[in-house]
């Protein structure tokens, strides 16, 4: 099978693959389900591709930007594989219709989709006609509530998965700690499942932190250091108002800048899209909606003007720099300020009346009900309706068909709509807890790398000497302060990353990372929490399992 995979490879003019790619294209052509975590420009897309060209029938790729699903077409004809479509919204009724027409006659071997299009019952009928073998779930981050860009669209899919058959299900993304991993399989229904996870060192990223106690200050250092740093380069912004403010500075300071955020026409963002892809714009000042499917290798910087909402989005956003190899820098510039935004947004308590009316309709309903028919009922957007959906199902009183459709399990009403709150308040502490590990990243004195490949759970054994603190001395000065405090005192064991532990207070978890005097456990119920080693052993807080 090595050789038949490396044969299909060669035709498309790839001389090798890089480590996890035949891994998991033998996993899908032997029939397993297969979740791909590989870095940003690692070559995920050639994964399905490959598994494509050996596999008989119809691939069904589930895309979630337009634009996205554009490049992966052209990028296939190019590579002279089998024909592909896309159908959505953006294309004219006549287009779609020829879409769907090539490939019911069999002329096109790939579909890219949006996830809400599968959310229209004729939509996945015909798909189900057409027996596809293939069902490819791209950014898979997005159907995990733990993730950093959590999408309820993405929820159906795993109804999706059951209606089509089960066709062999592929699910790729770049970014992916323990957690979200677990739920992706779950939420997707896998069977006999593969995780193909790969290093997420990317040792060519040089890491900084910079901290301002004033705006101005922190605007002008961003804009100096995007002035003086080699092109093409992105900076992350928190609001429309801001990507329009520096794009303008940058431009008054003569360099091809554009601003890129939601407000935008679509046309807008897509011309700036492609002027960046194509060099003609040298620097894009952008909202979080910028970058995902860029294919752009020289990207020789990412700043971010605010910290984002978690290490999850910070790596895929740092990710997009530096793709060739080459040295590229990846800067925080932040306030202490900047994290009490995102702190505020994971606050309120759970929607108890939008819980409680869902609840009660579904139970007193003779049949299966459509979600069409109950946002009608209850007035309220798709979004809302989902999430409400999505916790009274993890409360195991809802459950929804393979047609999609709503039926009550069992139970009757206000115990559902307690445990679901109680499980959304457990969500709220875990996305807490991301922002203070956000935090801890910009604060920490220890070695930058190796509090971020910890979060993911990769271990670095030593200093990667390429970020701020490694090039201040304040990294080795960590270690050494954790040594001697090692060899003063009585100490309760080795917290190894995956070590499982329970805490007096915050219940049973796993270590995540190691930073020199204090360890990160990611619990069960509260999320992540950092413990000075100090505590750890003058207390006995915490036990290992």
């Amino acid at each position: 099978m090595g050789d038949r995979i490396l044969a299909a490879a060669r035709e498309y003019g790839w001389d090798d693959l890089r480590p996890g790619q035949r891994e998991a294209v033998e996993a899908a052509l032997e029939g397993h389900d297969v979740l791909a975590v590989m870095p940003t420009g690692h070559g995920k897309s050639a994964i399905y591709q490959l598994a494509a060209k050996l596999l008989e029938g119809l691939t069904v790729v589930v895309s979630p930007l337009i634009a996205l699903q554009r490049d992966q077409v052209e990028q296939l004809e190019e590579m002279g594989a089998d024909p592909a479509v896309a159908v959505n919204s953006s294309q004219r009724v006549g287009e779609n219709r020829e879409a769907w027409e090539e490939l019911e006659a069999g002329d096109a071997e790939f579909v890219f989709l949006a996830p809400e299009q599968l959310a229209r019952d004729e939509v996945l009928e015909r798909l189900r006609e057409l027996q596809p073998s293939l069902l490819v779930i791209d950014e898979a981050h997005c159907v995990s509530a733990w993730g950093h860009d959590f999408r309820p669209e993405y929820l159906r899919l795993g109804h999706v998965v059951e209606a089509l058959g089960h066709p062999t299900t592929v699910a790729l993304t770049a970014t992916a700690a323990p957690p979200v991993r677990e739920e992706i399989v779950e939420r997707l229904r896998m069977r006999e499942p593969r995780q193909v996870v790969r290093g997420f060192d990317r040792p060519n990223i040089v890491l900084e932190v910079q901290r301002h106690s004033d705006d101005d200050a922190k605007r002008d250092a961003i804009v100096e250091r995007a002035l003086e740093e080699s092109k093409p380069g992105l900076i992350y912004v928190a609001t429309r108002k801001d990507a329009e403010r520096y794009a303008a500075a940058l431009a008054e300071a003569g360099v091809r800048a554009e601003a890129y955020h939601a407000g935008m026409s679509r046309a807008e963002r897509e011309r700036v899209h492609d002027a960046f892809s194509d060099g003609s714009a040298e620097i894009v000042a952008a909202t979080s909606a910028f970058g995902m499917g860029i294919d752009k290798a020289d990207v020789r910087f990412v700043l971010h003007a605010a910290p984002p909402d978690s290490l999850d989005s910070y790596y895929q956003e740092i990710g997009r720099g530096g793709r060739d190899g080459e040295p590229a820098l990846a800067a925080l510039f932040h306030r202490q300020e900047d994290f009490g935004v995102h702190r505020f947004r994971t606050g309120g308590s759970a929607d108890v009346d939008m819980l409680s009316a869902v609840a009660s309709r579904v139970r007193r309903a003779k049949q299966p009900v459509p979600p069409e028919r109950l946002r009608e009922r209850l007035d309220v957007g798709a979004s809302r309706l989902t999430s409400a959906v999505n916790l009274l199902e993890q409360a195991g009183a809802v459950e929804t068909t393979d047609d999609g459709d709503l039926v009550w399990r069992e139970g009757t009403v206000k115990p559902a709509v307690e445990e679901a709150a109680r499980i959304a308040e457990a969500r709220r502490r875990v996305d807490r807890s991301r922002v203070e590990m956000m935090r801890g990243y910009a604060e920490t004195s220890g070695c930058r790398r190796r509090y971020l490949l910890g979060y993911f759970g990769e271990e670095l054994p030593e200093l990667c000497g390429a970020c701020d603190t490694c090039r201040s001395g304040s990294a080795e000065r960590a270690v050494e302060a954790r040594e001697a405090a090692d060899a003063s005192s009585e100490s309760t064991g080795d917290w190894a990353v995956g070590q499982r532990v329970r805490h007096e207070s915050w219940g049973e978890g796993g270590v995540v990372s190691d930073d020199g005097d204090r360890i990160t456990v990611l619990f069960d119920e509260e999320g992540y929490k950092t413990i000075a080693l100090e505590v750890v052993e003058r207390s006995g807080v915490l036990q290992h399992l």
